[in-house]
């Protein structure tokens, strides 16, 4: 679950930041030019569309890179009361990246994976530790690795915070990712499956460490819907 800005936060912003406030972000310019094909079909995009005080911005991936991705997400990283967006942006060489971007273009992202044809899976975006401010939390490599990554956004830079083995959020050829974030009321949790699609995990970070629960025993939809509503 992504964290959105309210009516009320924006209308308390002063004009010249309303200005630049991003309210929508979707991906343009589709191409067959990297042929993963790791979300069910083998079309990417090169284009990533922002509108921001009325004005449309077109930001291109770059020449090599795709945005290998479901969708543009919307949150407010660094506290300021406007939204950053989060997208997966995929070198055709050395795999995918989490990256950041503004209305002046990318801000910062992870160091790719490492390699052609290796993915990573976003989660959602909550104060996994408790501390007061966010963190960004995805998959690396769900089908291989099943790495779960956190990481700080501080200082116009993505910081890693915590990392542990054995989550998955992804199938290879859905085209969607499962699980999520919910707060049934003890503070954030990051909620995915098993590395074996066995069992539902909720993941928090105490003191540096991530610690998991089993929270459901059926890794599907309706298992995930459930846990989500905090059922």
């Amino acid at each position: 679950m992504w964290k959105f800005l309210s009516i009320a936060a924006f209308s308390l912003l002063p004009l010249s930041a309303q200005a630049q406030e991003i309210t929508s972000a979707r991906y343009a310019g589709p191409t067959r030019a990297y042929d993963h094909g790791i979300l069910g079909d083998k079309i990417e995009y090169t284009k990533l569309i922002l509108r921001a005080g009325g004005r449309r911005i077109v930001i291109e991936a770059g020449a090599g890179f795709v945005f290998e991705d479901l969708a543009p997400r919307l949150a407010d990283l660094n506290g300021d009361g406007r939204p950053e967006v989060i997208v997966v942006r995929t070198d055709m060489q050395r795999g995918a990246s989490l990256a950041i971007y503004g209305v002046d273009g990318l801000i910062t992202q992870t160091p790719p994976i490492g390699q052609r044809y290796r993915w990573l899976a976003p989660i959602g975006v909550g104060d996994f530790d408790g501390n007061g401010r966010v963190e960004i939390a995805y998959i690396e490599t769900p089908h291989l690795g099943r790495v779960l990554k956190i990481y700080h956004f501080f200082s116009q830079e993505l910081v890693l915070a915590a990392s542990a083995q054995g989550f998955s959020n992804h199938r290879i050829g859905e085209d969607f990712i499962s699980g999520g974030v919910r707060n049934c009321g003890q503070g954030d949790e990051i909620i995915t499956a098993d590395a074996s699609w066995q069992r539902i995990m909720s993941t928090t970070v105490q003191g540096g460490t991530v610690r998991s629960r089993v929270v459901g025993t059926v890794a599907e939809a309706g298992g995930f819907a459930r846990v989500l509503a905090c059922r």
